[in-house]
């Protein structure tokens, strides 16, 4: 009762209309927490989208929603040149009364609000390749849409998110601590990561190099972060925007790749079953670069591919190093999770290390 009186009291200084009738939590998603909270208003059923933001992962959540506010309202923009409305390709957020994306209860929970896109759906996961293509068209819509904004404008969510080096430094910080005990019963694991090292780094110097430009990138390019027309399965809108800061192009297609092209969940604990699928990575690839394929630099799109095994390799590693700290920042369901997922991610990355000449002709035949 506690929790529903927070989410009524949220929702009234967000402003939404009509009578409250129910919640429900929604499950998806490692860092924050979601609702989907419902109203009558004018005997029509409307519902929206509620967020308690994690600011242990997210130190300036304000800044971050000047960052969600500003992206999707140029968006916005951008969509109304072509059509008459954009209400059902880009996330709409509630303002409060003096004037906010967001708000502060007593106890520091800082919130958001949105409206739910009507007819929607999500896909944690799916088969279906017309999806995944749609996911990759998605994405790369994303890109041409903010090819033009100013990337300098945005604040950085998260510092070092995709700092690839500064995550393998992170990650033998957490090795010699040791703060839970779990080092040597995974060393094994450890070892390969650390193989994997040379391959991981390259594409983060060649930005630093100057050679790759930072672009604004969504940075958590999964499947389910797009809403799809429930009808046609045509994509509507990229979700999830919390993490849009400046970026490489290959870390967005290559952490897409990571979830729609495996043939199974991140944290499956047989490995056996752990590949890349080649036929679902084509037609994200397909997707993807039908969008960008005009406007990316030759050596972009030359390190296409390698950003799948880069990305692969680094979600891994933070799973890894989430379990060797006491999982603090990811959310768990069971004791090992996290030591599944790194483990899962490891022989995914090993096996797109494999196809790495194929994937990128596939990158090349499209562009």
């Amino acid at each position: 009762m506690k929790e529903e009186n927070q989410i009524k009291q949220v929702c009234e200084k967000f402003g939404i209309k009509g009578e409250y009738l129910y919640y429900k939590v929604v499950n998806s998603g490692h860092i924050n927490t979601t609702y989907c909270v419902y109203f009558s208003r004018n005997g029509e059923l409307k519902d929206y989208i509620l967020q308690k933001v994690n600011t242990y992962v997210f130190k300036n959540p304000i800044e971050v929603m000047d960052n969600i506010s500003s992206v999707t309202e140029f968006i916005r923009v951008k969509i109304k040149q072509k059509q008459a409305t954009a209400k059902r390709n880009v996330l709409h957020y509630s303002k409060t009364e003096d004037g906010k994306y967001y708000m502060l209860t007593e106890d520091g929970a800082f919130w958001r609000c949105c409206r739910y896109i009507d007819d929607s759906v999500c896909f944690e996961h799916t088969d279906n390749l017309r999806v995944i293509e749609e996911s990759g068209i998605a994405f790369g819509e994303f890109q041409v849409y903010l090819a033009d904004y100013p990337v300098e404008k945005l604040s950085i969510a998260i510092p070092h998110f995709h700092n690839t080096v500064m995550r393998y430094d992170t990650f033998r910080q957490s090795i010699e601590k040791d703060v839970v005990g779990r080092v040597a019963k995974v060393q094994a694991v450890i070892d390969e990561y650390l193989a994997l090292e040379e391959m991981a780094t390259k594409l983060y110097k060649l930005q630093r190099q100057g050679i790759l430009p930072l672009r604004v990138t969504h940075n958590d390019t999964k499947t389910s972060n797009v809403l799809f027309d429930a009808r046609t399965l045509e994509h509507l809108s990229v979700i999830d925007l919390d993490t849009v800061m400046p970026g490489l192009v290959a870390f967005d297609f290559g952490d897409a790749i990571r979830v729609a092209a495996s043939t199974c969940d991140e944290d499956e604990n047989d490995l056996e079953k752990v590949a890349i699928d080649m036929e679902k990575y084509e037609a994200f690839t397909r997707g993807f670069v039908s969008r960008v394929g005009n406007f990316l630099k030759e050596d972009e799109k030359r390190t296409l591919a390698l950003g799948a095994v880069a990305m692969t390799v680094e979600c891994g590693m933070r799973f890894l190093t989430d379990y060797l700290d006491g999982d603090k920042y990811f959310k768990i369901h069971y004791y090992y999770q996290n030591l599944a997922r790194a483990k899962c991610q490891l022989t995914l990355a090993k096996d797109m290390i494999k196809h790495l000449d194929e994937m990128q002709a596939i990158v090349d035949k499209y562009c």
